[in-house]
């Protein structure tokens, strides 16, 4: 069995160059509503930042489309298929073209970065140890990491090499989809701009969508094809990086047009 063959035949799949779409979600705990009337879509081979002010919603959102938060009222459809209506088999292929990347890279502490990659292989997949080394060793080294990281534990790397062992787990079944919630969090400006790099040319090197929660300018500004804005519970803006520039919502204005921002919008015209 290879990831290939997981891979090879999806009977349902996007419509309409829609791999993901929200629609009309709701999300409450207890009376506190986090996320009311909610709509996103995410087309095929894109990536789309997600932006919003902090304890807006967003890393809810990201772990409501993954099933990890139960939402109150409205749809989620990936590949074209209801999760809610999806049948036990539906729903293992669709958690198989999935990949998350969570806030401070959640390795496991006990595992090298060896066996945190092929965790996604063994609880999916049934291969051979001698297998699933050699392709845990190709995503190590996909990810920019240097083969003796392999053996290492969480607590012997540094923050960016703890971001990339994590990408390298989140990419273990050759995903379609990748979901990071806050990759660059954490980092420092050099170790942040490498990655999203790496994150531009593993889209066009695997032909992925990737959904991305952050903060960082810098990200939205040079990594992110499409912005949506969350606000208010639900959706503001979406668009690219002008469209954001142009926008007249307060919020957007003031992140997107505020004396940080025109100063990463200088810095970036100035580059060669």
């Amino acid at each position: 069995m290879t990831l290939v063959d997981e891979h090879a035949d999806h009977p349902d799949d996007a419509h309409d160059g829609i791999v993901l779409s929200a629609h009309d979600i709701k999300v409450a705990f207890g009376e506190t509503v986090i996320l009311d009337g909610l709509s996103l879509d995410i087309r095929r081979g894109e990536i789309l930042g997600f932006v919003g002010a902090s304890g807006a919603g967003k890393s809810v959102l990201l772990r409501t489309v993954l099933g990890l938060v139960k939402k109150q009222a409205g749809t989620i459809e990936l590949f074209g298929v209801d999760v809610d209506k999806a049948s036990d088999a539906e729903r293992l292929r669709i958690d198989m073209r999935l990949g998350v990347l969570f806030q401070q890279g959640a390795l496991f502490s006990a595992l090298t970065v060896l066996e945190n990659v092929q965790v996604p292989m063994r609880e999916y997949l049934d291969l051979p140890k001698k297998l699933m080394d050699e392709l845990a060793m190709l995503k190590i080294e996909l990810v920019g990491l240097p083969p003796d990281a392999a053996r290492k534990y969480p607590s012997e790397l540094s923050g960016g090499m703890i971001k990339r062992a994590a990408l390298a787990r989140a990419l273990a079944l050759d995903p379609d989809i990748v979901f990071l919630d806050e990759p660059t969090s954490g980092l420092d400006p050099i170790s942040a701009a490498e990655f999203d790099e790496l994150v531009v040319k593993l889209r066009d090197t695997m032909n992925l969508t990737v959904y991305m929660v952050t903060h960082d300018l810098d990200s939205l500004f040079t990594a992110c094809d499409r912005i949506a804005v969350l606000g208010k519970k639900r959706v503001l803006v979406q668009g690219t990086v002008e469209d954001m520039l142009k926008s007249e919502e307060p919020w957007v204005r003031s992140y997107f047009r505020g004396k940080r921002a025109r100063q990463l919008d200088l810095a970036t015209r100035a580059q060669p």
